[in-house]
């Protein structure tokens, strides 16, 4: 399956789907996974140091016999690291341990008070010597993200948040688009909480698809980098083939009425 790019405002393109990692810890799960998602098509893979799997990702795109260039990386700062101030002293270990001198694309995994304001001049000085080729941040809200306007450099071109069509954050989304952030979105299945609804039933039966490839479906649509996790290889494989067909604006609209701002991750709203 051919993925589409998208272009950041650094000017680097990333791919649009991209495996998520999140709880993959067990070394064959990994295995399984990777490989399977490598042979479906995806090149992006989503780790961070909280997932504690960075090892295993970097031992199975160099026994894949990968060209690194061939390839997305992206890590995420991990929260209790950013709160004591050692983001600088964790990302050489985090490279260590996916055997690369780069990611593709390091982000700061949540808008911790305080400490995020030391840790984003971090992670821009670490891109300035070549640890990482786009920074970014994940979690943030409109609210965080204006802030970085008084002290960041350079903004990030990545904001990765929970988003599918139970949580559209319309505000944050218009927000970014207006800045030039792309968004990722995480958990884009809402993690099968709400997997029997009656309109995405029909708009699956409309396009003899599966209900999860309508919701993934939907990012797309939205403009998303979409990350989808699974370590069923059937669900990794299908979570992938969902650019032969499009959402109408039909089914646009039907899927927009069934926004309920449903959080099943973190909710960085109350974040000072």
């Amino acid at each position: 399956m051919k993925v589409p790019y998208l272009k950041l405002a650094d000017g680097r393109e990333i791919p649009q789907v991209g495996l998520g990692l999140w709880r993959v810890k067990d070394e064959t799960e990994f295995k399984i996974s990777f490989d399977t998602g490598l042979a479906a098509g995806y090149t992006h893979f989503d780790s961070a140091q909280a997932y504690e799997n960075e090892q295993f990702l970097g031992k199975c795109w160099v026994d894949a016999d990968l060209k690194r260039e061939d390839i997305w990386l992206t890590t995420k700062v991990r929260t209790e690291i950013i709160a004591v101030g050692k983001t600088a002293w964790s990302v050489p270990r985090s490279l260590a341990r996916l055997q690369t001198d780069y990611v593709d694309l390091l982000l700061l995994h949540f808008p911790v008070s305080i400490a995020r304001k030391k840790a984003w001049k971090e992670l821009e000085k670490i891109k300035a010597d070549g640890g990482a080729k786009s920074i970014g941040v994940s979690n943030y809200t409109v609210k965080h993200l204006e802030e970085m306007k008084l002290y960041a450099t350079e903004m990030p071109v990545v904001n990765q948040v929970e988003l599918h069509v139970f949580l559209q954050q319309p505000e944050l989304l218009e927000y970014c688009r207006e800045n030039n952030i792309a968004v990722e979105a995480y958990s884009p299945l809402a993690h099968g909480k709400k997997m029997d609804d009656p309109t995405i039933i029909a708009i699956a039966q409309k396009h003899h698809k599966s209900y999860a490839q309508i919701m993934l479906r939907w990012c797309i649509e939205k403009g998303l980098v979409v990350l989808p996790k699974s370590i069923t290889p059937e669900r990794i494989q299908q979570n992938i083939n969902i650019f032969d067909f499009e959402l109408d604006a039909e089914d646009m609209n039907r899927l927009a009425q069934l926004d309920q701002s449903l959080r099943t991750c973190w909710d960085p709203t109350r974040v000072p």
